[in-house]
């Protein structure tokens, strides 16, 4: 999430969002009290121009946003065009109960040369973020927070610190590039209680404190003036 404090650009490249997703696979998740879900939209509905129960969250540009029907549930389906911009929603889990983060997404537009690494490039067409209690004020420099993103060059598997000013907590993991196929679903788990331990472990309480403040997921495309697209959804966390 790198444009904090946004700036004027020039006009973006048009870009035209594709078709709405084709049905995802079905697939076998842990059922009842052993998931809370983060993101199970079941209606096109919106409000204020963000899924019921979550905040836009708007740092450059006018969002496109919508809601798109899947097999079962609805997937949010973002676009940007020289723009950056999330929804974000106050989700409190203890991790060490549900330590696994489970989702669904799929990216048919990467935004061009996007780089994790590098502040002037910094772009990706989907990144989830979990924010965790603070560990000091003021709030905003000591929120402890993970990323999970597509990125376009970084490679699979890098992890790291933000470039962005103000992102000293905030870590990175790059879960999907562009090796992977463009238009295609993926279904990711990730144990966050591990990825906590082992990536922010240098912060004041290396232990997770308390529950998670919050999840975000966000698009941008402002730094390389290019164009990004995606799709979300079915995000839970698990037991196992």
């Amino acid at each position: 999430m790198t444009a904090a404090i946004p700036v004027p650009s020039p006009a973006p490249r048009t870009y035209e969002p594709t078709a709405a997703p084709e049905t995802p696979a079905a697939h076998a998740k842990p059922r009842g009290t052993d998931i809370v879900r983060v993101a199970g939209f079941d209606s096109a509905q919106m409000q204020k121009g963000a899924p019921p129960g979550w905040l836009l969250d708007i740092k450059l540009g006018d969002p496109q946003i919508s809601l798109e029907r899947g097999s079962q549930l609805y997937y949010l389906h973002m676009i940007s065009s020289g723009t950056s911009y999330g929804v974000k929603n106050g989700i409190k889990v203890d991790i060490k109960e549900y330590p696994y983060l489970n989702w669904r997404w799929k990216v048919t537009r990467l935004p061009d040369g996007g780089d994790v690494r590098k502040s002037d490039t910094d772009d990706q067409a989907m990144q989830i973020y979990i924010a965790f209690t603070p560990t000091g004020f003021p709030e905003a420099l000591n929120t402890p927070v993970l990323g999970y993103i597509w990125d376009n060059m970084a490679p699979k598997g890098w992890t790291g610190r933000s470039p962005a000013i103000g992102g000293g907590k905030l870590r990175y993991v790059v879960v999907r590039n562009k090796t992977d196929r463009l238009g295609q679903w993926y279904t990711e788990k990730r144990n966050i209680y591990e990825d906590y331990q082992k990536l922010l472990k240098d912060v004041e309480c290396a232990d997770p404190a308390g529950v998670t403040h919050g999840v975000e997921f966000y698009i941008n495309s402002q730094n390389t003036k290019s164009a990004a697209e995606s799709f979300i959804g079915d995000v839970y966390f698990s037991k196992r």
